[in-house]
């Protein structure tokens, strides 16, 4: 129970984080159509997960408690789009180039489909 309960604040913690670097880059870039705060969180979250990935993996950075925290909840909340760089990186790094971009193929293609799926859902129910 205390490991979920470190995830959740470290989930409260990166969602708090989203909300106001995505808010500060889209303000700053001063751009009405694209998505710039979305684009800057999941670069930055991607590449705080590689640096910690790295760290915990070569140097023994990160505890298992402390793991679960910064990776899972911080940046879990902050942007699965981090924890999917970082798993795809891991397939083609093991060698498995074909399933690491087949999990972009489908992450990408799939999601895609699920908001159009979902907005056609909503569509069909709130006539």
């Amino acid at each position: 129970m205390s490991r979920l309960f470190v995830i959740g604040l470290g989930g409260f913690i990166g969602s708090v984080l989203r909300y106001l670097l995505s808010g500060a880059a889209q303000q700053l870039s001063k751009s009405a159509s694209y998505p710039v705060g979305t684009l800057a969180v999941n670069v930055s979250g991607c590449f705080v997960i590689g640096l910690l990935a790295q760290l915990a993996e070569s140097r023994g950075f990160l505890t298992d408690a402390s793991r679960a925290f910064v990776i899972v909840g911080v940046l879990g909340g902050y942007t699965t789009f981090s924890t999917f760089g970082n798993e795809t990186f891991n397939l083609v790094r093991s060698g498995e180039s074909a399933l690491g971009a087949a999990n972009v193929v489908a992450h990408v293609l799939l999601g895609l489909a699920a908001v159009w799926a979902g907005r056609d859902a909503a569509h069909v129910i709130w006539r």
